[in-house]
């Protein structure tokens, strides 16, 4: 993919990410407090822009996130050259889900990602998000950006452009 514009259609641009978002599995999220940087990669799964992850409650980028009230994330497509380089930057906030419909959509959205994650789960245990708690001693988490940058160096070198994100309540459903 070449183009010599220096700015693409919001839905194309909108399109792409989207793509990348849902081919790809794992996102890094940075956090800060005082002084000092995090970064943590862990999978997700998403639900149009906002990105859904399981992860233990005390660790340190979800301590700090919530401190904090924002936290950043990038998710890339892994590449051996500089023309190679795609992927997304992303600052947000992480915030704790509680069971509902949101958790099980997002529950089965990662289950059809990771398809893997019901090995650890008898074959008579259902696999809500109370079990996934329980077993992993983990809970459930979204990532929801406020601001959202598409990075892709197919289109021309250091290309980055802003995706718009959905009008009502900034993002999809």
């Amino acid at each position: 993919m070449t183009c010599n514009n220096d700015l693409l259609s919001d839905e194309k641009i909108r399109d792409y990410a989207q793509r990348l978002v849902e081919e790809q599995n794992t996102m890094t999220i940075a956090t800060a407090l005082k002084d000092t940087a995090w970064a943590a990669p862990v999978f997700y799964a998403s639900i149009g822009f906002d990105l859904y992850f399981f992860s233990d409650p005390a660790s340190r980028h979800i301590q700090e996130s919530l401190q904090n009230d924002q936290a950043s994330a990038a998710i890339f497509v892994p590449a051996s050259t500089w023309q190679d380089i795609r992927g997304i930057q992303m600052s947000g906030s992480i915030s704790q889900r509680s069971p509902g419909l949101e958790s099980l959509r997002a529950l089965r959205a990662y289950l059809k990602k990771f398809p893997f994650t019901k090995e650890f789960f008898t074959g008579h245990q259902q696999l809500t998000v109370d079990a996934f708690i329980k077993r992993f001693r983990v809970n459930l988490y979204r990532f929801r950006p406020i601001l959202l940058y598409y990075l892709n160096n197919r289109i021309r070198f250091g290309f980055r452009q802003m995706v718009r994100l959905a009008e009502v309540g900034g993002h999809d459903s």
